[in-house]
């Protein structure tokens, strides 16, 4: 009997049935590349299938020419996208998972266009997007007529490839919030007004939808339960739209924020720093209030909490996306017993919504197989079993053991201090970014099942390497802290990330960070030391602190380090110190900026690599191998992908 029974308990919603409550929500993946439904998407897809989730929804799919909000958004205009849908559609039944599409129109909300050049957005109202800086053209009556009818065509193509149904998306200040929003729509015909008349352009998409389809067809909706943003619909609006919707609709699905603002679009893809299953009280709300299926979306990562959220009636179906981003498995693992060997999302946003937002295909840092599913989908067994030497039990050393290992090596690994982790065990205390430690965790745990033998305080020469007699050596020892060299007077206290986080420095009241990677170490040693009631001032050698950040991250890093009063510097460089002052330049202007008064500096300025043993081999008849920061300081994603890559192909 499973561990999670209310998770596992079928759900029947009009002509199909989900066999557990678990579901991958519609999320951009970049994986097509021309508007259609490719080998990369089918194979991604399925692998979840293959994993046990219940329901499937596909990334959303343009209604209408005017709803490419992205290059690679996927089309639903066009016959010949049905044979896409087609391919994913037979990909994941097979493995008994119900699959919908998403009905997508983005109205003001245009992130980019072809070739560099601004769309027309078009909008209820001219009532303009503050994200993206888009003017919107207010929709005539034949425009909207034409993109009512393209929900319904969409939905036929759907159904005609085989899916199970599909769901609007009303989420995130997309078009049918824009109607639903009287602040958006400020329209005088029967589209505005009143909430009957903001109500008009869903009512008539979805009816439009159930014309076109047969009558087992789901047809169900995602809403914010409230977009968190003073222009955007409350709590209240929204629940007041559904309930009046009521059993036009199969199901309503929750999330929260929008698209429209910097501060709203975090709940898209919500990062570490939120709780989890913060927007279950929502759903919950609905769920009293209304008498259609609910399903909620938002930081629920872990079965045990998506279990909590059924049994109590909050909600009937958990999206659980990140979670199966990163471990595919993740439910046939929760079903059969194996919690503990399911690869816990941490929400560092890095490689799945961060790659989006770049333009890149999706991963996970933890798991770089995802997204590349045709290459890394099925990893071959060893064609000879050889003995893998490896050295450092960072990311990189530890996701390299554990691959070798699983493919039939004698992988062996060394770590010189007495936990292994590398710098993941400093990332985990900064502020918000606990869950981090979960990436060492979780690394531990598929050493443990690959059976890697791991060796602790073992520091490694070449007298051992030879005493060994590997037949592969693989150099993943790390990086340490970089400090450059500049004009030094007085005794003002120089200390670096490490220091401070290891407790190692006593901390002065007044602080200067010099933050030159513009990632989440600077902000985080900024904000611990604002937290603790010092004045900080944080020195950015970049356009914005956490200019190299995936966006929402970088947004929920700058709300807490306004709010801690922190100062933020963009375009500064060290320059030099004396004995309590800072000098920097800035970086375009070349001008000097002195900062007095200072007790510390704080030194966020990169790290190098620690790679003597690479050195010290060579001239050996050995297959070497250098990863990870030891081969370039970086980050833990291209760690990871570094020991998975290299290990697969030994």
């Amino acid at each position: 009997m499973t561990a999670f029974p209310h998770l596992f308990q079928p759900l029947r919603i009009r002509g199909c049935t989900l066999k557990n409550r678990i579901m991958s929500s519609g999320h951009d993946t970049t994986l097509p590349v021309d508007g259609t439904v490719n080998a990369a998407l089918v194979a991604y897809q399925e692998a979840r299938a293959r994993g046990g989730v219940g329901l499937i929804v596909l990334q959303v799919s343009g209604v209408h020419e005017t709803a490419r909000y992205t290059n690679h958004v996927l089309m639903a205009t066009e016959d010949g996208s049905i044979a896409g849908y087609r391919s994913v559609a037979e990909a994941v039944h097979r493995h008994g998972t119900v699959l919908f599409g998403q009905l997508f129109h983005p109205g003001r909300e245009i992130a980019e266009a072809d070739g560099g050049l601004l769309s027309v957005a078009y909008a209820p109202s001219s009532i303009p997007n503050e994200r993206f800086h888009v003017m919107p053209r207010p929709l005539k009556k034949s425009m909207i007529d034409a993109i009512v009818q393209g929900y319904g065509d969409a939905a036929r193509r759907m159904q005609t490839a085989g899916m199970d149904g599909v769901e609007i998306v009303a989420s995130h200040g997309y078009l049918p919030a824009q109607f639903l929003n009287p602040r958006v729509n400020l329209r005088d015909d029967a589209y505005g007004g009143d909430l009957d008349g903001r109500l008009r352009f869903l009512r008539e998409a979805i009816s439009d939808i159930r014309a076109k389809v047969s009558d087992g067809f789901v047809v169900g909706l995602r809403i914010s339960g409230t977009e968190i943003d003073e222009q955007g619909l409350t709590e209240d609006e929204t629940l007041e739209a559904v309930t009046l919707l009521g059993d036009t609709i199969d199901y309503a699905h929750i999330t929260l924020g929008t698209s429209a603002s910097l501060g709203g679009a975090i709940h898209i893809a919500p990062p570490m720093a939120m709780k989890t299953g913060y927007v279950v009280p929502y759903a919950a709300r609905f769920k009293r209030q209304t008498q259609i299926p609910i399903f909620v979306t938002g930081r629920i990562n872990q079965p045990q909490e998506a279990e909590a959220v059924i049994a109590s009636n909050h909600a009937d179906v958990c999206g659980m996306t990140r979670a199966l981003i990163c471990d595919p498995e993740m439910p046939n693992k929760a079903a059969r017993g194996a919690a503990d060997d399911i690869r816990a999302c941490i929400a560092c946003n890095q490689a799945c919504i961060g790659h989006f937002h770049k333009g890149y295909p999706i991963s996970c840092i933890q798991n770089p197989a995802s997204g590349r599913e045709l290459r890394f989908g099925t990893l071959s067994p060893a064609s000879r079993r050889k003995q893998v030497m490896v050295i450092g039990g960072g990311p990189a050393g530890m996701k390299a053991a554990a691959t070798a290992a699983e493919r039939g090596h004698h992988a062996t690994l060394f770590e010189a201090e007495r936990r292994l982790g590398g710098q993941a065990l400093l990332a985990q205390m900064l502020p918000g970014r606990a869950e981090f430690g979960g990436l060492v965790t979780n690394l531990e745990r598929e050493l443990e099942l690959a059976g890697v033998r791991i060796h602790k305080s073992a520091r490694i020469d070449r007298q051992r390497i030879l005493a060994a007699a590997p037949d592969v050596v693989l150099i993943a020892t790390g990086a340490k802290p970089y400090r450059p060299a500049f004009p030094q007077e007085g005794a003002l206290q120089i200390v670096d990330a490490w220091q401070v986080l290891r407790g190692e420095a006593v901390v002065g009241q007044s602080v200067v960070v010099i933050d030159w990677r513009a990632d989440w170490i600077g902000i985080g040693i900024a904000e611990h030391l604002a937290q603790q009631g010092r004045t900080v001032r944080l020195a950015v050698s970049g356009i914005a602190a956490g200019e190299t950040l995936p966006f929402y991250v970088r947004d929920q890093a700058a709300a807490s380090l306004h709010k801690l009063g922190v100062k933020v510097l963009t375009y500064m460089r060290l320059y030099g110190s004396d004995s309590d002052s800072v000098y920097l330049q800035h970086q375009s202007s070349t001008e000097a900026v002195v900062i007095d008064k200072v007790d510390t500096l704080v030194l966020c300025t990169g790290h190098s690599p620690v790679d003597e043993l690479s050195d010290a081999l060579e001239g050996l008849d050995l297959e070497i191998h250098v990863i990870g920061d030891a081969a370039s300081p970086r980050t833990a994603e291209e760690a990871v992908y570094e020991g998975l890559k290299v290990a697969a192909e030994i």
